[in-house]
């Protein structure tokens, strides 16, 4: 089974925008035909976003699309990453201790800085817009 860690603009655009580029991960980690990470500190980056005024959610939206989401996940306890460069955002560089940890094949990310870092032969994963890796989920069947 294919390895996932969604940055927290995925996770938004699957969980509260429906973006087309993120449906056919969505429908892949809904059916159980991907795993999908996430650790302690991305869910409280995901908490905090979802209380941004600009995404317009009530209470009840916010703890939804949080349940719906953490529901979805397998929590990898906190930890050790092996080395890995560094990103120029350090709020991402969680995002790719996480990937590491937890040996994800794909980190899917709309951040700039994490996609610059794609193609590093060092990271053991590979780093992907959605629509990426919608289509990779497309080529290989799993959508």
């Amino acid at each position: 089974m294919l390895r996932f860690v969604l940055d927290t603009n995925v996770v938004l655009d699957l969980f509260h925008w429906a973006n087309t580029d993120a449906v056919p991960i969505m429908a892949a980690l809904e059916s159980g035909r991907i795993a999908c990470f996430a650790d302690e500190r991305t869910l409280d980056e995901l908490q905090r976003v979802l209380t941004y005024p600009q995404l317009k959610m009530t209470p009840e939206m916010m703890v939804e699309r949080y349940a719906r989401y953490s529901g979805l996940i397998q929590l990898v306890p906190a930890g050790e990453a092996p080395p890995l460069p560094r990103c120029k955002d350090r709020d991402d560089q969680k995002f790719l201790e996480l990937a590491a940890r937890c040996q994800a094949n794909y980190l899917v990310s709309k951040d700039k800085a994490l996609l610059r870092l794609r193609g590093r032969t060092t990271l053991g994963f590979q780093i992907l817009k959605p629509a990426a890796a919608s289509a990779l989920l497309a080529d290989i069947g799993t959508t």
